[in-house]
């Protein structure tokens, strides 16, 4: 059970369920205006960015999205966008449901890349429900240092 159950209640739906404090329950969510309806139902699709000495490296998880559901793309020169939609299952008339925590819908994730990214080298993987995105980074150039005699 819950360890603060008295401060913030109780939410079970089942006897099956334990309370889970949720510290975000009531947090006021402003979503931008060109994020509609449509792309909610997936739109925090969790995305991970590393950057290693060789490239920038994007792994997203989308369990049960296939490879031909999600786009990725590169827009206005350094934009990364990666696009999807998880759809709806099917309801049979005969089914009853318990309960319904999977989130359906549209998705789009941006990143503005840095300078030393290469665009035109961008790779995409799908493996195991997750998404790999690497961008190359262009090799860092050494200034050439000339050494000055001193005289005197």
């Amino acid at each position: 059970m819950s360890i603060v159950p008295s401060l913030f209640g109780s939410r079970r739906n089942s006897i099956f369920d334990m309370d889970v404090w949720d510290p975000f329950k009531n947090f006021p969510v402003q979503y931008s205006s060109n994020v509609s309806n449509e792309t909610s139902g997936l739109v925090n699709a969790r995305v991970d960015w590393k950057e290693t000495p060789e490239a920038h490296v994007f792994k997203a998880d989308l369990p049960g999205i296939k490879k031909e559901e999600v786009k990725v793309e590169v827009e206005d020169g350094r934009v990364l966008q990666i696009t999807g939609e998880r759809n709806v299952e099917k309801e049979d008339k005969n089914d009853t449901w318990h309960r319904v925590e999977r989130s359906s819908g549209k998705f789009t994730r941006r990143f503005r890349l840095p300078e030393n990214a290469k665009m035109d080298e961008v790779k995409a993987a799908m493996e195991n429900g997750v998404l790999t995105v690497t961008v190359p980074k262009e090799e860092v150039k050494k200034p050439d240092v000339k050494s000055i005699e001193i005289s005197g």
